[in-house]
């Protein structure tokens, strides 16, 4: 890693989020390095910083949303342009970070891909990654350089309490998300409940049963990610069956692919809440609502450039 020679912090963005990467300059009050990011006509990544960034404080917002191939090779040629043009420093800002689910071989003969993102990231030129929610939080030990990861939680939380759910319960889809659910239940003095489910495809998924009372009360389903939504809107429906009542969805990052948008729509959820990690076009589900977390990243690249706790964010589990 090169020495930080100068105080300056130099914010850049590549293609995958813009709005969130301007709303981060502009919590953290500077401009966005003026560089040039754009193709070849064979849809090579061409790359051009305008700006001096030498002994500079460099962090380089890119999430690894879809399409999440280019977006992760453009983070990796954004960090080597830094590091050739002498960076001091070279932070990865992933506030979404693809790959996750591919944490450890779970069989024979497929990739840790995980892994992979990790060293290619460190091979590019990165001295640190910053980073939202990991869907396995155990990717940190892949990495031999600091790892920050914030939680969303606090923000969600802010909001959930604004909306005065009376007599809530806290339901996460997996008993994998069990953790996570009681961090919010104690947090919002509710019950835990659990929807115990057998997947049986990487879209598909199969409800069991539901472990908990959730009959005539008001529901908060959480969860780290909805990417196709199968298993959070089945969650929803076995719960209404069970008698639930107002349902509200809160999750960190919003994929929504394939029939995501459709299943949402069609699911018996009054809202969904969800963080502006992904960028999400034109295709929303009905009953959206956004948290940002650009504040609470801007806050961490403040307190890493000044060498104060980041974990005084993470909102605690």
């Amino acid at each position: 890693m090169a020495a930080v020679t100068s105080d300056q912090i130099s914010l850049i963005a590549g293609r995958a989020h813009p709005e969130f990467a301007k709303a981060v300059a502009e919590h953290v009050g500077i401009p966005l390095l003026n560089a040039r990011v754009a193709n070849f006509p064979d849809r090579e990544i061409d790359i051009k910083i305008h700006d001096d960034v030498r002994g500079s404080d460099c962090y380089v917002i890119q999430p690894t949303c879809p399409p999440v191939n280019d977006n992760w090779i453009e983070l990796l040629l954004l960090a080597d342009t830094l590091r050739r043009a002498s960076a001091g420093r070279i932070t990865a800002v992933m506030p979404y970070y693809g790959y996750a689910r591919k944490d450890r071989k779970d069989e024979g003969r497929v990739p840790i891909s995980a892994k992979v993102v990790a060293n290619t990231l460190v091979a590019s030129g990165v001295d640190r990654v910053l980073t939202v929610d990991m869907h396995a939080a155990q990717i940190q030990g892949f990495y031999d350089i600091p790892v920050d990861h914030l939680y969303a939680k606090p923000a969600l939380l802010a909001r959930l309490q604004e909306l005065k759910i009376e007599n809530p319960v806290v339901v996460t889809p997996d008993a994998g998300g069990v953790k996570m659910a009681r961090a919010y239940a104690k947090v919002l003095g509710a019950d835990l409940a659990i929807v115990d489910k057998r997947r049986i495809s990487g879209s598909e998924i199969a409800v069991e049963h539901v472990i908990g009372d959730v009959a005539g009360r008001n529901v908060i389903i959480v969860d780290d990610m909805i990417s196709t939504a199968g298993s959070i809107t089945e969650a929803a429906r076995v719960l209404v069956e069970n008698g639930a009542k107002e349902i509200t969805i809160c999750v960190t990052h919003g994929v929504f692919c394939g029939p995501a948008v459709e299943r949402l729509n069609a699911c018996p959820a009054a809202r969904i809440l969800v963080t502006d990690t992904n960028p999400f076009g034109g295709n929303t589900p009905d009953r959206l609502e956004v948290v940002s977390l650009a504040p609470m990243v801007a806050q961490a690249i403040q307190n890493i450039h000044d060498a104060k706790s980041v974990s005084s964010l993470f909102g605690g589990y």
